[in-house]
């Protein structure tokens, strides 16, 4: 089969796509013929070996799926033949995929493999992270940074699905433009987002912050809170890992809460299941449509893994099998 390699660590003009062998199914693992995969930030970190996780070389990248099932455990609720959706934490980006099967997640036949490709990712991390850590609720301000990247468009699509209303932070127009197409009720360009947020909240400030992106912009976040708010610190897309005097919190009874979604649910047998059972409602509905900026295949997987690290994306990247 084809699967796209990373055989040096020298970023994604060094990704090559091989034929390897198909891998053998595990007793707790779905085999899954790929459709399509979605192409993530921490999939560019492991072409140059800046992720946490570092395997040996040569591996499989791609972290999430979406296709059909060709064989699974005794037990599964999933035969062959079923439309699923998966995170698969490596070997994606290739023709067969096996996955944990706790991992494993019906996709909804009025959601795209494309689609389904660039949901457990970014969407389950929006869920753990404006529920879970951020305990949002119907009515209140959310200020989301990075508001047209791939977590970014999620998060403004679960908090307005939720009844919150979204205040997107971008860098240009034309991201603005992508921010409101997936449902921010404003939009505000990063430089001077402070004075800004000041001015259509009438000085109240917002509930809660949701941060991808870090760097210099972390102060100002803080000081964009309502008494009591929450500024969820998500990544740090900028490269620049701010820090935080302790004091401002103590000033406004605020948190600076992390969302680390892989730690927490990978470690809970069945909670992705939990997580995607909350969401699919809204995926049946329509109101969690990923944005997709650009489809490739595999054979030009290196070329989606640079658009992505020359922050040349909105929304997601999405590679397709020929299958």
């Amino acid at each position: 089969m084809r699967a796209v390699q990373v055989v040096r660590l020298d970023g994604p003009a060094a990704v090559e796509v091989r034929d390897v062998p198909e891998p053998a199914r595990q007793p707790d693992q779905v085999l899954i013929e790929v459709r399509a995969a979605g192409v993530n930030f921490p999939d560019v970190l492991q072409t140059k070996g800046l992720y946490q996780y570092k395997p040996d070389l040569p591996f499989t990248l791609g972290s999430e799926v979406a296709g059909v099932v060709r064989e699974a455990p005794d037990g599964s609720p999933f035969r062959a033949g079923d439309r699923v959706a998966a995170f698969a934490g490596t070997g994606a980006f290739a023709e067969l995929v096996a996955a944990p099967a706790e991992n494993v997640l019906p996709l909804p036949d009025q959601v795209s493999f494309a689609a389904g490709a660039c949901l457990p990712m970014n969407y389950l991390t929006a869920h753990f992270a404006l529920l879970v850590r951020g305990h949002l609720r119907a009515g209140q301000k959310v200020l989301v940074h990075g508001a047209a990247g791939g977590v970014g468009t999620a998060c403004v699509q679960l908090a307005a699905a939720l009844g919150a209303t979204v205040v997107a932070v971008v860098s240009t127009e034309e991201k603005a433009e992508v921010a409101r197409s997936v449902g921010a009720h404003e939009t505000v360009l990063a430089d001077g987002f402070r004075d800004a947020v000041k001015e259509l909240t009438g000085g109240a400030g917002v509930d809660l912050v949701v941060d991808p992106v870090g760097g210099d912009r972390f102060t100002d976040s803080l000081r964009s809170l309502a008494p009591e708010g929450r500024l969820l610190v998500v990544g740090f897309t900028a490269g620049d890992i701010p820090t935080v005097r302790v004091n401002r919190l103590l000033l406004n009874n605020i948190d600076v809460v992390g969302v680390g979604w892989g730690a927490f649910a990978l470690a809970r047998p069945g909670y992705l299941g939990e997580q995607w059972a909350e969401l699919e409602p809204h995926l049946r509905s329509g109101a969690l449509d990923p944005l997709i900026s650009a489809t490739f295949p595999l054979e030009r997987a290196p070329e989606a893994l640079a658009r992505i690290d020359e922050r040349q994306v909105t929304g997601k990247v999405v590679l397709e099998t020929s299958s």
